[in-house]
């Protein structure tokens, strides 16, 4: 494989890793039909040739308490429309997509109502796809000072050996492992990657955002029984919020996709991104760690992570 050529094997790794980028090399050789070594050896490629942008950690913000704003603003000023999102609250993600639109999520506090209407006032032509309050979603997390210690370490570099762990954090090997696999088993927490769209190269990466009217878990599930080979990472669902985080072979094999799942029963409307850059900050996280590190007790209230 050259340095800058991609093939369907590299895809299938790479879809594995946003799933969870601490999968062993091992593991995913035998889910794609590959050796652990040729597997690690496509990472190290594909991270050297910028593919691979970071391994880095998404955690939903209703789990630690913080209400959640998602919009659309046709621009492809990133560094204004970012600096207006800082106004108001944290980013959760900035995407620049195809089409000079841009798909961002805001973390706030409180008052997400509030937030929301200075979000309408700040950039008068963004569009709220779905606000989010932490006591609507159902993403839990429950974290103790011990995980935030471990989380804290595992932002450095979410893919870090459980023996160099215990020796940054001085718990033990037993702790980290009940700690991560409690990570691994909470929705709310993933072990992912940020890729850049653009070196896909005969790929092209794309989501779909799907309104649905009813029984979303049905829709979700009927959509993975038939688009599951092309599922980049796991479906995000919110309220009557559906996205589908998706991959073809073309620009034009994904809008006929996208047109196949709009026709499905229950789904009033689909909208498609393509995107350009990826960015995903965790300095919300970070400020949730160093609250958290100042609780009196074991397990940390919401009050105190988002103070």
């Amino acid at each position: 494989m050259k340095l800058n050529k991609l093939d369907n094997y590299d895809m299938k790794i790479l879809a594995i890793l946003t799933i969870d980028c601490r999968t062993p090399d091992r593991q995913i050789g035998k889910k794609v039909g590959l050796s652990g070594v040729s597997v690690k050896s496509r990472i190290t490629k594909m991270v050297k040739s910028g593919v691979i942008q970071n391994f880095t950690m998404k955690i939903e913000p209703p789990s630690l308490g913080y209400g959640i704003i998602y919009l659309t603003v046709p621009s492809d000023d990133e560094v204004g429309i970012v600096k207006k999102l800082k106004l108001i609250g944290e980013p959760f993600f900035v995407v620049p997509c195809l089409g000079d639109i841009m798909a961002c999520g805001i973390v706030v506090e409180k008052d997400v109502e509030q937030k929301t209407e200075l979000v309408k006032n700040l950039i008068s032509d963004a569009r709220i796809v779905l606000t989010l309050d932490a006591k609507e979603s159902e993403f839990r997390a429950d974290l103790t000072k011990t995980d935030f210690k471990i989380l804290d370490q595992l932002l450095k570099n979410p893919r870090e050996k459980i023996d160099s762990i215990s020796k940054s954090t001085k718990l033990s090997t037993k702790t980290i492992t009940r700690t991560i696999e409690k990570f691994e088993k909470n929705p709310a927490i993933q072990f992912t990657i940020i890729y850049d769209p653009r070196k896909l190269e005969k790929f092209v990466a794309f989501a779909v955002l799907a309104m649905v009217q009813n029984d979303i878990k049905k829709i979700k599930k009927d959509i993975e029984n038939e688009f599951g080979d092309h599922f980049w990472q796991v479906p995000f669902t919110a309220k009557e919020l559906l996205v589908l985080f998706m991959y073809s072979d073309n620009i034009y094999n994904a809008d006929v996709m996208r047109h196949k799942i709009k026709e499905i029963d229950g789904i009033i409307f689909t909208e498609v991104f393509f995107p350009k850059k990826i960015t995903m900050p965790t300095n919300w996280i970070i400020n949730s760690i160093k609250n958290a590190a100042l609780s009196q007790k074991l397990h940390v209230p919401i009050k105190q992570i988002n103070r």
